[in-house]
């Protein structure tokens, strides 16, 4: 005669004290590779973050305005950034895109110029990325 103990363990309906082990060590790592992949890309992302700072802009004609910038980044790393000149109604006149050299400094102040199709009463940085 089969008793309800032997059919189950026959069967498989158990748990065996090794496979839940087995079942929580596996948990385990997958959680650790996944909290530290979430820490490698906060550290990645703060390490090659670039900050800007418009310090201002000067209409020099109606084809050309002159935009003063400053941004923060790692020492040794190659900085992209888009400038953008604009008119009254906030459209687009004029664009340029810098790439800039690494340099010792973590912080680099620059000056272009941006030349336009119509006359501009603003220029600014729209943005800078690592490259």
């Amino acid at each position: 005669m089969t008793t309800t103990a032997m059919l189950d363990d026959r069967y498989g309906r158990t748990r065996s004290p090794a496979r839940r082990r087995a079942w929580w060590i596996a948990v385990a790592a997958v959680g650790a590779i996944i909290v530290g992949a979430l820490g490698w890309m906060t550290v990645r992302g703060s390490l090659y973050s670039v900050t800007v700072d418009n310090l201002g802009y000067q209409v020099t004609d109606s084809h050309a305005v002159s935009v003063d910038f400053q941004f923060s980044t790692t020492p040794g790393t190659d900085v992209t950034c888009t400038l953008q000149a604009l008119d009254p109604e906030q459209g687009i006149v004029g664009f340029r895109v810098i790439r800039y050299e690494s340099g010792e400094s973590h912080q680099q102040r620059h000056t272009e110029v941006i030349r336009t199709v119509a006359e501009a009463t603003t220029g600014l940085v729209e943005g800078c990325w690592t490259s």
